[in-house]
């Protein structure tokens, strides 16, 4: 599959890369279909490869040791992932699969160290990367340590809305299929709960659900829920 040079270029990380840079970085690489449901690659495999997402979007998995899954990660068009040699691992630490059909550029692993030093950006990006998912960690951590589950969920929503958001009249829809399952694995919670609040929210007219969709129809109601400044 031959990717355009000018699809890769339309991405902030390469938009100031030579046509000559951005030919040998796309010399490298092997360029991928991953149909709504596949895995790029599973939680505890050889990290044979790090990757961009051009197109799609991913959910990124992980099991912990008491066998429950959690949703760590959601991977949006222009992010680099699965660079497990930057986090110092030979091994993919979650499961990545993609949430709509998507688009990706693999290369082989042994490249990151020679690619992150001829392309600054490279490492700049899995820097900023990984500062964002600790920071995210973080915040899910303090949020499921001391918060309530509504207030938890209204927090995982409006992120999804601001990453992932398009306006669709007076409302903000998250553009990729979500379920509630999803959303349940995102905020440490049960599928029975985040269902209760959601349906709550949709009498509310906080937000409009649907099979896998989600649109939110008051960003400042649920903001001002997810501060709990809401009745």
């Amino acid at each position: 599959m031959k990717i355009d040079r000018t699809v890769v270029r339309s991405l902030a990380l390469f938009d100031r890369m030579s046509d000559e840079d951005l030919d040998r970085l796309l010399n490298h690489a092997a360029a991928r279909r991953v149909p709504q449901g596949d895995a790029v690659f599973k939680q505890g495999q050889q990290a044979a490869s790090f990757f961009l997402l051009l197109h799609g979007r991913l959910k990124v998995t992980q099991v912990t040791e008491d066998g429950q899954q959690i949703i760590v990660r959601v991977v949006h068009p222009g992010d680099l992932f699965g660079f497990a040699k930057a986090l110092q691992r030979s091994d993919y630490p979650g499961t990545a699969k993609a949430a709509t059909e998507s688009v990706i550029l693999g290369w082989p692993t042994d490249l990151w160290p020679h690619f992150v030093e001829q392309n600054p950006r490279l490492a700049v990006s899995a820097m900023q990367t990984i500062g964002q998912r600790l920071e995210e960690a973080h915040t899910r951590i303090r949020e499921m340590s001391t918060q309530e589950v509504e207030r938890r969920v209204a927090h995982a929503v409006l992120r999804l809305s601001k990453q992932a958001g398009r306006k669709e009249g007076e409302g903000v829809r998250i553009d990729f299929p979500i379920s509630r399952q999803d959303i349940a694995e995102m905020t440490g919670t049960t599928l029975h709960t985040v269902s209760r609040i959601l349906s709550a929210w949709e009498s509310q007219g906080l937000v409009e659900g649907g099979r896998q969709k989600l649109l939110v129809r008051d960003m400042a109601g649920l903001a001002a829920l997810a501060d709990g400044g809401r009745d």
